[in-house]
């Protein structure tokens, strides 16, 4: 299997992921519009929107950067995420992944942008936004 080479955009804002008690409801400061994910489990809400939403009280970390995968992408195709994600890895770059019906989502701390877009870049991938 080949890998495909993929074209991302880099989101201009800065995100925080956000974690509240399970039986939480969306809170006050939730932002109505601009990229933001909200998912339940059974052991807690996580919250990823533009940093600036988040009051300093609420348990998070900031400075995410945000790479959008440029879809839609089939259900049947395999390898996509994958595709991002193993050049990270081999660069000891972390990430927070969300996936939407249409598309994936890669955010990396700040501090370690620089190492992701050469990664992603020397696998072939296109990056447009930064």
């Amino acid at each position: 299997m080949t890998t495909p080479s993929l074209a991302l955009a880099l989101l201009p804002e800065r995100y925080a992921v956000a974690q509240l008690a399970t039986t939480s409801p969306l809170p006050a400061w939730w932002p109505a519009t601009g990229m933001r994910h909200a998912g339940w489990t059974d052991d807690e809400l996580s919250l990823v929107c533009e940093e600036t939403h988040v009051p300093d009280d609420v348990r998070c970390q900031r400075g995410w950067r945000m790479f959008k995968l440029q879809g839609p992408f089939d259900f049947a195709l395999t390898g996509i995420l994958k595709a991002v994600l193993d050049p990270l890895a081999a660069a000891g770059v972390g990430i927070f992944a969300i996936s939407t019906f249409d598309t994936d989502y890669v955010l990396v701390q700040e501090p370690q942008l620089v190492p992701a877009l050469r990664a992603l870049r020397g696998h072939g991938h296109r990056v447009a936004g930064d």
